[in-house]
């Protein structure tokens, strides 16, 4: 198998090009994925109809990689930076991201009212393509109360804006904080009762610094004073 140039990097993986249709998403520390299981729980939302880069079972080269669909589109943080999307529309289909996910069946061995959750669906992790947003980055999903994935993702915004207070024009600022606004508006799910559980899901993430850390109570007062 020959592996083409680097297209993508994360904080715990790297995705590189196979050819046009394809490309290998290869952990830099397995320790940190399993793409087998990664693979499944794709599998099971694409046959659900949710919007997922295609992936066959046996495409797991190894401990490691992932073998999956090639998908053409910006972000939605290029279309942000762009104006391609408004900042009440990205929260909007941040939102319907989520609720359209947390209506998938979940596994029968899950608790009764738990679904797949994401865990990390932001802006970075949402591909805009001509046929509509493709969710990418399951690295983290697990089986949970849909409010956790909520409360998640509303959090990785507010410290967005929490780490952007200083430097930066007002402009951004306010974008990003209008996203999250708008994101909490469209949840069918609330948020609000699994925030605690979310910062500290949130502040035991090997990926994320010192400083980073010391940002989350920051990003839950953010969060307190939007109006909704």
């Amino acid at each position: 198998m020959k592996i083409g140039e680097l297209i993508g990097t994360g904080r715990t993986a790297d995705v590189y090009a196979l050819d046009e249709h394809r490309v290998l998403r290869r952990y830099r520390d397995p320790s940190h994925g399993d793409p087998a299981s990664e693979a499944a729980v794709m599998i099971h939302l694409a046959r659900h109809g949710y919007p997922v880069p295609a992936v066959r079972p046996e495409d797991t080269p190894g401990p490691d990689s992932l073998i999956m669909e090639r998908i053409t589109g910006p972000t939605m943080t290029e279309a942000l930076l762009a104006g391609t999307i408004t900042p009440d529309r990205a929260g909007e289909e941040l939102a319907g991201l989520l609720n359209r996910l947390h209506a998938v069946p979940a596994p029968e061995t899950a608790p009764p009212g738990h679904r797949i959750l994401h865990l990390d669906l932001h802006p970075e992790n949402v591909l805009l393509t001509g046929s509509g947003p493709i969710v990418i980055d399951w690295s983290t999903a697990e089986v949970g109360p849909p409010g956790l994935d909520s409360a998640m993702s509303a959090l990785i915004l507010a410290q967005v804006v929490a780490g952007m207070a200083v430097g930066l024009p007002p402009a951004a600022l306010e974008a990003v904080r209008e996203v999250l606004a708008s994101l909490l508006r469209n949840l069918a799910d609330p948020a609000a009762p699994l925030f605690a559980r979310a910062r500290a899901r949130r502040a035991a993430n090997p990926t994320l610094g010192p400083h980073e850390v010391a940002l989350l109570d920051d990003a839950l007062r953010i969060i307190e004073a939007i109006p909704r």
